[in-house]
């Protein structure tokens, strides 16, 4: 007879109320899949909409990242080499189908390929460390795989106070860039500059219109979505690079769009989509996470979650989510 262990299940559509506390079986590690105990896990605007059955993709035990122990790793190692994930090592899990299809971190225990798992020495607790995997995986992909940042070059990161955006300005500002941010609060103006943005904008419609001076900026991350998406590519310049990955904006697509009236010449226009960490295009193991978690430990960036809740308290956790007022990473720990 199958193991069992606790889970958090969407049992219905609906609001943060339809997430239920049930027993499900323990999975079992596959091939070359590691089995997680999980700690902790961070929460993710994306679990939203699959709770609302908004989301293209869904598991009931959803979940797309969280850190844990290796409980198991039945891959056989090469002769004489160590075993790369040995029971008791410390991890982070992202993507990989967590949560959309197959269990997610909303579990106890989850069973994901070992691409999409990183080992980690680090003595952050596990609520901090939750914060991290899928934000700042995402981030480092965006700014140096599509985006292809540089010293010296003037980006725009479009949401800036979101999870998303408060990573990538760390990482940009590391890298040497120069940070344009935006946010629709403007009290939040002070704390971007002191993380190191160089100018700090209001986010609205017409953003640097052509009576606001018409600014063009070598690279534009834009975490807002389909409503700005238009704007966001004519802030770039002719040869920069504009990346959407965020729908802080909501899901609604761009309506009657024709290209080649409203799109401007020469711009790099590129989607990311965080489902595609750990595939061979976007390897984990090009992004320095260990050295990331390391800057963060060593207090370099404040990356800590905004709000941790327990376990049993996952409906409020989604509450405040839903709320888009936190003003950071939710995070939730066993």
């Amino acid at each position: 007879m199958a193991e069992s262990m606790r889970a958090i299940v969407i049992s219905t559509f609906g609001g943060p109320e339809v997430l239920s506390y049930q027993s499900a079986a323990r999975p079992v590690p596959g091939g070359d899949e590691v089995l997680i105990h999980v700690h902790a896990f961070g929460v993710n605007h994306a679990e939203m909409h699959m709770r609302r059955g908004e989301w293209d993709e869904w598991n009931p035990i959803t979940g797309l990242e969280c850190v844990g122990t290796v409980e198991a790793y039945p891959y056989p190692s090469s002769p004489g080499q160590a075993q790369r994930f040995p029971i008791g090592c410390k991890v982070a899990a992202v993507m990989g189908g967590l949560g959309r299809n197959r269990p997610g971190g909303y579990g106890e225990y989850v069973t994901v390929s070992s691409s999409n798992v990183i080992p980690l020495d680090t003595t952050l607790p596990w609520e901090e460390l939750a914060a991290l995997p899928e934000v700042y995986c995402t981030a480092w992909s965006c700014l140096f795989t599509v985006l292809d940042i540089r010293k010296g070059e003037k980006i725009l990161i479009r949401g800036a106070t979101s999870t998303l955006g408060q990573a990538a300005l760390h990482l940009a500002i590391d890298a040497g860039a120069v940070v344009t941010a935006t946010t629709r609060r403007e009290e939040r103006f002070a704390w971007l500059r002191d993380m190191g943005a160089t100018e700090t904008v209001r986010e609205e419609s017409s953003l640097f219109s052509q009576e606001n001076g018409g600014k063009k900026f070598d690279k534009t991350l834009n975490l807002i979505g389909n409503k700005v998406l238009l704007e966001s590519i004519a802030l770039t310049r002719a040869g920069g690079r504009m990346l959407q990955a965020g729908w802080l904006g909501g899901l609604e697509p761009v309506k009657d769009f024709n290209p080649m009236v409203q799109m401007e010449s020469g711009v790099h226009f590129s989607l990311f989509h965080s489902k595609v960490l750990g595939t061979p295009n976007f390897s984990l193991s090009n992004i320095p996470f260990q050295e990331i978690v390391r800057k963060i430990e060593q207090g370099k960036w404040d990356a800590k979650p905004a709000r941790v809740f327990e376990y049993r308290d996952i409906v409020n956790a989604h509450r405040a989510l839903d709320s888009h007022d936190v003003g950071g990473k939710i995070v939730v720990k066993y």
